[in-house]
């Protein structure tokens, strides 16, 4: 198989499949070309896209290969997916999966006590959605599900793993509280109530 070719399946692969393809994959598909080659050929094609300013290359995350759009076209795409798609994850289910990708495999039970609401509804939506799965139980008493990301959440955020995640700011430890100062002399400040 010459260079033309194979570069021409490797393309239709990547253009069909909708999430990030596995050298392994690719090389089961394609057993002829082999991991170095492959390699190879994904170099010179992102070659040839950066020389021809095309608006894509194939960048690896999560594990496997996938073509992608170059980020300087970011301002466009943003006005074009301005409206809020009906599928959105909502400002809750993002910050349990927050949560949940920094402090897997966690249970739900240990999400709501960091978020003090019920989780229900956003690990319902997360689950839908694909970014998180049951990753086994936790050995204590009534065996809770654990809940971890998935490759589909490191793909839709454009990691490669777990470890490209932004570091965490860790809170800092609270100062320790002072006496209350006494109120104003003839001023009565008591609950709920404003000093004059």
């Amino acid at each position: 198989m010459n260079e033309t070719e194979a570069k021409r399946i490797l393309e239709a692969l990547l253009f069909v499949c909708g999430q990030p393809l596995p050298l392994s994959r690719i090389a089961g598909v394609v057993p002829e070309l082999g991991a170095g080659r492959i390699r190879q050929l994904i170099r010179t094609l992102n070659d040839e896209y950066q020389a021809s300013g095309r608006a894509f290359q194939v960048q690896e995350v999560a594990g496997g290969y996938q073509l992608m759009t170059d980020q300087a076209l970011a301002p466009w795409l943003r006005r074009l997916l301005a409206n809020p798609k009906p599928d959105s994850v909502s400002a809750a289910a993002m910050e349990t999966l927050a949560i949940v990708a920094y402090r897997q495999p966690i249970t739900k039970a240990d999400i709501e006590a960091i978020r003090g609401v019920d989780v229900t509804a956003s690990l319902d939506t997360l689950l839908e959605r694909r970014f998180v799965r049951t990753a086994g139980r936790k050995d204590s008493p009534g065996r809770p599900f654990l809940y971890a990301t998935t490759a589909e959440f490191l793909r839709h955020f454009g990691l490669g793993s777990l470890e490209d995640l932004p570091p965490m700011g860790l809170p800092s430890s609270p100062e320790p509280e002072a006496e209350p100062s006494p109120a104003p002399t003839g001023a009565a400040a008591g609950p709920g109530r404003e000093a004059a």
